[in-house]
């Protein structure tokens, strides 16, 4: 191998797109020399494919006549640009055609069954995928760009050619942007860097995701960008010597030991400089690995040996190996990093791989094209294929349990992490988390019902909280029980979108069957109230299918159980739902029934009125809650409120807060009792009065341990502790009775002054 050009090398590839952007000619004469240009590329597909690439080139130069861009030079020249970007990439001959036609649906009026037609299903779909969303659907530009964005990502997880022309469409719009107003420079730019860059990433696309970086600076910080790009070719010169000094010892070192290498130097993009700058609060100065070499090898034991050789030559620094080939990063990247003393002593990173390795780094997954037309290393690209198809399966994943583009948009953007940490399994599967993700996170990478019955983790073969930090290395194991479900907190401390969206996806399943039971009894208990029964669920029964489709359309509801879940939460009145539907079952002949009023009016014991009573007991879930203001527990008098989207909130019948909700919104409330039967404990506030001391605390969870409660949180304020403190408990306890019993015994410990069940107000 020969030894490429320092001086090439180290020109950012945007400053060399923006040379020959800027050199291409106008008019009618760059649209021919373009299109010339992109036939030149296309060697590697057949004769008959190549026939394909020019009448798609001929439909897209018909489509877009007369549209010119920004900067005065005819549309075409854009799709022709972006398919010369495709075929470096080698893709195949439908992407191609793709590439050019590619905003032929959504900016000049050409139907998907026309493509189809004239072109074929495949290549329509491709175009079809990158097609955006008419705007005028979404009452935002923020909704529209979600759902565009949530659009083209499945249709790259179907098809990841879709994402390699996006990804060529925005390089070459970034390349040539400087003809467009300021404004729409920085929001272009913004997306680029949130989105675009780390999918080229996230696909091992290591090259665009560098001039993406760099000409997305360029555009949001021009100032910052020119004053570093000044100072690093100020740089560039004064360390030319240190340079050349190193890459000389580095050949004469290879060649003594008879190991054929390519060496050649690279430089740290702008963008990445100011990066870490940032990170290490440093000045320029004081960033002193601008500089950097890459050594590529034949074989894959060469890459190994060729670390030994560096080593000898020059010391390491310790802690700076990394090899990237046996535990490859999560987008296939494989390589040896090593950091070296120089002999004028400032730190040289070295980077080892070979030449299937700087294929798939440089290309990733775009890779897989270059070895398909006839490389004879086809295996090389494997590890970039089987990482980002893990990925886009993560996509389709998410969007199964994500109905909001939003929400969908935000989960991606979290996977969308450049740092990894790898972790085991107990039988030695490797993982690539995000850097920061918990034992959470690994459960729901391995299966979604893992992370469903999580209750605990081990990490090292030691038990961990579940938002333990994991680091690469570790040896997980997950601890499940049958009957567990997801905490809502995990959602404050998990990484991975496929965990966020599963956690979430199971809390509003929950909750949306909850509320549906709590809406199914207001609703049956409000009708008897009218002295008539629901009608029946059954879908074959005919009759009372029309009636509840009669219901829902009043109510604008799409179906029953939309509607049933709605009065759970308290968007819907279950009493005014109920008058309702019981006009409309007397229109249909039934009559209220004596019985089944007296059912409503009275219980099982024919002496209590219970008319529109709700019975707690512990079980009923996200749908019905304890107010936190005065925490209810067995034996208060309690109030039900049906919050607007809360479900039913319970306070006790003397708290203020509820007492202030009733009189601005009193249609409701609702009676409320506690169920002879309960299924949990209860939490509730008290307040003790201490003796600041040694074994204070000791003292008090003592006594609350002896009377068989459980503290659940304990706060002593923010103000330095005087003679006597106030300790407030958060304690769970099964009724009034219980507390009674907890307050008691905590009276009798000798550092207890006084001790009181909290209300506010």
């Amino acid at each position: 191998m020969g030894i490429r050009s320092l001086a090439a090398e180290l020109l950012p590839a945007a400053l060399q797109g923006r040379q020959r952007a800027a050199e291409a000619p106008a008019g009618p004469v760059a649209e021919a020399a373009s299109f010339a240009a992109l036939t030149e590329k296309l060697g590697y597909l057949s004769k008959a494919d190549q026939k394909l690439v020019r009448e798609a080139y001929k439909f897209a130069d018909e489509a877009h006549l007369g549209q010119m861009r920004a900067s005065g030079l005819p549309y075409i020249t854009h799709p022709i640009a972006v398919a010369g970007l495709c075929a470096d990439w080698k893709l195949d001959v439908q992407a191609i055609m793709a590439a050019l036609m590619h905003d032929t649906i959504e900016d000049q009026g050409v139907t998907k069954t026309e493509l189809i037609q004239k072109f074929g299903a495949p290549t329509a779909d491709l175009v079809d995928g990158l097609t955006k969303l008419d705007k005028l659907h979404f009452s935002t530009r923020e909704e529209s760009q979600a759902e565009s964005f949530r659009k083209m990502l499945l249709a790259m997880a179907r098809d990841v050619r879709v994402i390699l022309i996006k990804l060529a469409d925005r390089l070459h719009n970034m390349r040539t942007m400087d003809a467009m107003a300021p404004a729409k420079r920085q929001r272009i730019a913004r997306e680029t860097l949130e989105i675009y860059a780390p999918i080229a990433h996230r696909l091992g696309l290591n090259q665009t995701y560098r001039e993406l970086q760099e000409l997305a600076f360029e555009h949001l910080h021009p100032w910052r960008h020119a004053a570093l790009a000044k100072a690093v070719q100020r740089a560039r010169g004064h360390r030319r010597d240190i340079v050349d000094r190193v890459q000389t010892d580095v050949e004469k070192a290879f060649a003594q030991q008879k190991i054929k290498v390519g060496v050649s130097g690279r430089e740290k993009t702008v963008y990445s400089i100011y990066r870490k700058m940032r990170e290490k609060h440093a000045g320029f100065a004081q960033v002193n690995d601008i500089f950097g070499f890459r050594i590529v090898v034949g074989t894959l034991p060469e890459c190994y040996l060729a670390i030994g050789v560096l080593h000898q030559l020059y010391k390491p620094v310790p802690g700076r190996f990394k090899d990237y080939i046996a535990i490859p990063k999560a987008n296939g990247y494989q390589s040896l990093h090593t950091t070296l003393v120089s002999p004028l002593g400032t730190a040289v990173e070295f980077q080892v791989r070979t030449d299937d390795m700087h294929a798939v780094a440089e290309k990733g997954i775009a890779a897989h094209w270059l070895y398909k037309v006839g490389d004879k290393h086809g295996a090389g690209s494997a590890d970039a294929q089987r990482m980002g198809a893990m990925w886009l399966q993560s996509l389709v994943d998410i969007q199964d349990e994500t109905r909001d583009a939003a929400e969908f948009l935000e989960h991606v953007k979290i996977d969308l992490y450049p740092d990894a940490v790898y972790v085991f399994t107990p039988r030695s599967k490797i993982l690539a988390l995000p850097r920061g993700a918990t034992p959470v996170d690994f459960a729901y990478a391995i299966h979604s019902d893992v992370g469903d019955h999580m209750v605990a983790a081990k990490v090292n073969g030691e038990p961990v909280a579940l938002r333990t930090e994991l680091r690469s290395g570790d040896v997980v194991e997950v601890l499940t029980a049958p009957g567990a479900r997801p905490n809502p907190g995990w959602l404050n401390m998990v990484r991975t979108g496929r965990a966020r969206s599963k956690i979430r996806h199971y809390l509003k399943n929950m909750e949306a069957e909850e509320s549906r039971a709590l809406g199914e009894k207001l609703l049956a208990q409000a009708l008897r109230a009218e002295g008539l029964q629901p009608p029946s669920a059954d879908p074959t029964d005919a009759e009372a299918t029309a009636l509840w489709q009669q219901l829902t359309r009043w109510s604008g509801n799409r179906h029953r159980g939309e509607l049933l879940i709605d009065i759970g939460l308290g968007r819907k009145i279950a009493t005014i739902v109920a008058k309702r539907l019981a006009q409309l079952l007397v229109e249909h002949g039934s009559k209220p029934d004596a019985v089944t009023l007296t059912l409503g009016r009275y219980g099982q014991d024919d002496s209590a009125p219970t008319q529109g009573v709700v019975f707690v007991d512990g079980s009923e879930g996200a749908s019905v809650q304890m107010a936190t203001c005065c925490r209810p527990i067995p034996g208060d008098q309690i109030v039900g409120y049906l919050g607007r989207g809360e479900g039913l909130v319970v306070h006790t019948a003397e708290c203020q807060t509820g007492k202030r909700l009733k009189e601005r919104d009193s249609e409701r409330w609702m009676q409320v009792e506690w169920a002879e039967e309960l299924s949990r404990a209860f939490e509730t506030s008290i307040v003790a009065l201490v003796n600041n001391g040694k074994g204070v605390l000791a003292q008090v969870a003592a006594a609350v341990s002896a009377a068989e409660a459980d503290i659940r949180h304990l706060d002593m304020g923010a103000e330095p502790a005087d003679e006597t403190t106030e300790l407030r408990l958060l304690i769970s306890v099964r009724d009034r009775l219980h507390l009674a019993d907890v307050l008691r015994t905590l009276r009798r410990a000798p550092v207890v002054l006084r001790v009181w069940r909290f209300k506010p107000g």
